[in-house]
């Protein structure tokens, strides 16, 4: 029971951070034309890292994307956003089925 339980915790972990991803790519893209802007990303691989050590506790962190700048110093590209946001709707799907599944194992585990 405990192993489903820390699972759950990992996994919404996982969905929160694919949220903080989403909301990253938002508010890069609303900055495209934003003179000196820096995109962001979720360091999402260091996050989750911290989020298993600790048993799903753990905060997401953003860094800059380092992609290179225009001439007014903004480096926001919009098909990498694009491409971005789509990968992510799917970790998102991914997890949200994960998620799915171990509440099913709960509930069959306290049913039996």
């Amino acid at each position: 029971m405990a192993n489903v339980t820390e699972s759950i915790g990992i996994l919404q972990f996982a969905l929160n951070a694919t949220v903080a991803q989403q909301q990253v790519i938002a508010n890069n893209i609303s900055n495209l034309n934003t003179p000196n802007y820096q995109a962001e990303k979720v360091s999402f691989q260091q996050s989750l890292a911290q989020a298993l050590k600790s048993g799903g506790a753990a905060s997401v962190s953003t860094l800059p994307e380092g992609l290179e700048s225009a001439t007014n110093g903004n480096n926001v590209s919009l098909p990498t956003e694009t491409t971005l946001m789509m990968k992510n709707n799917l970790e998102n799907q991914t997890l949200d089925n994960a998620i799915s599944g171990q509440f099913t194992i709960f509930s069959d585990a306290l049913s039996a």
